[in-house]
């Protein structure tokens, strides 16, 4: 498969563009719902997080054993809902079932739940990170989404303006160039030197991990390069304020974080032309302990990035394996 080639699809979701109400940048994600309050990819989660004033939801796709799309992060169930089952092994009428162990004891949805909730008039203006998670086949767990969003005809703006497809490497990449040509895509990346090489396919944007982009050199960098190039810059997840405070302070266009209302609150604070001068100098800055954590996983990206090379062969090559040949 060329890139340049491929089908380019929508530059962007219908939110960021010129024609959609002005909202505040970054837009306030919820990372699997609102995380902080509720269980996890809960209907109850997704509605927190439009119940908080929030832009978006982050949820995660896997595929149950007879073919339907279901939001879990993990590949088991044991985590959030305390069966040591693959959610492969399992089917939907079985899945349908279970509670998760967290309170309040909620049901596991399925992607065209969460559609049919977006698609009432009320959430016109949410849009939707999908992470598509590795652990099932790429061709069937496609077709399946694609099939999913073909049996919830929208009744305002069409999906592929309020759906964004999330992938962690040129092989799901190309996949969803295939099967789901015109929805718009993102790569979410650990590292800089793989996100680099795949700035040439045509919109592309990122899902940046934050503590190997904005806060490294090279991170910083491949950022530049991707604004220049329009791409959308996300940025997950962010939890403390230190990194909810750095995504303000550098403009991205996304904060994927466990606690939307927290960081609209911050959002709101950073706006303010009466706020402290001393404030966002003083949130922004890294405690002892975060900066001896921000060192420790940027040892573990540079180490699996090393190891990489030596198994997989370097970014580039992984890339061409898939894509075949990105301009750049």
């Amino acid at each position: 498969m060329n890139a340049g080639k491929m089908k380019a699809p929508p530059p962007a979701l219908w939110a960021f563009s010129k024609e959609a109400n002005p909202r505040p940048r970054p837009h306030a994600i919820g990372h699997r719902g609102y995380k902080a309050l509720f269980p996890e990819n809960t209907m109850a989660a997704f509605r927190g997080v439009v119940d908080v004033g929030a832009d978006s939801i982050e949820t995660d796709l896997h595929l149950s054993k007879d073919g339907v799309v279901v939001l879990s992060h993990d590949a088991t169930l044991k985590r959030c809902y305390g069966v040591p089952k693959k959610v492969a092994d399992c089917d939907w009428d079985y899945l349908k079932t279970l509670r998760t162990l967290r309170e309040p004891r909620e049901p596991m949805p399925r992607l065209v739940d969460l559609l049919e909730y977006l698609n009432q008039p009320e959430q016109a203006h949410i849009w939707v990170f999908l992470d598509i998670k590795p652990d099932d086949d790429s061709t069937q767990l496609l077709n399946a989404i694609a099939a999913s969003i073909a049996s919830v005809p929208p009744s305002g703006r069409p999906w592929n303006q309020r759906l964004m497809l999330g992938s962690w490497d040129a092989h799901w990449l190309a996949a969803c160039l295939r099967i789901l040509p015109d929805y718009p895509k993102a790569l979410t990346a650990f590292s800089p030197s793989y996100a680099t090489e795949l700035l040439g396919v045509p919109d592309l944007h990122f899902n940046l991990f934050n503590m190997a982009f904005p806060t490294t050199r090279a991170g910083s960098r491949f950022i530049k390069q991707a604004r220049q190039r329009g791409r959308l810059a996300l940025s997950w997840t962010d939890n403390e304020d230190p990194y909810l405070a750095r995504s303000l302070r550098d403009g991205a266009d996304g904060v994927i974080t466990d606690d939307p209302a927290r960081f609209i609150a911050l959002r709101r604070r950073w706006a303010d032309d009466d706020a402290d001068p001393g404030f966002k100098k003083s949130v922004a800055k890294f405690s002892a302990r975060q900066t001896a954590f921000w060192l420790f996983i940027n040892v573990l990206v540079v180490i699996t990035e090393v190891l990489h090379r030596f198994t997989r062969g370097s970014p580039r090559k992984r890339v061409e394996r898939e894509l075949g040949t990105v301009p750049r």
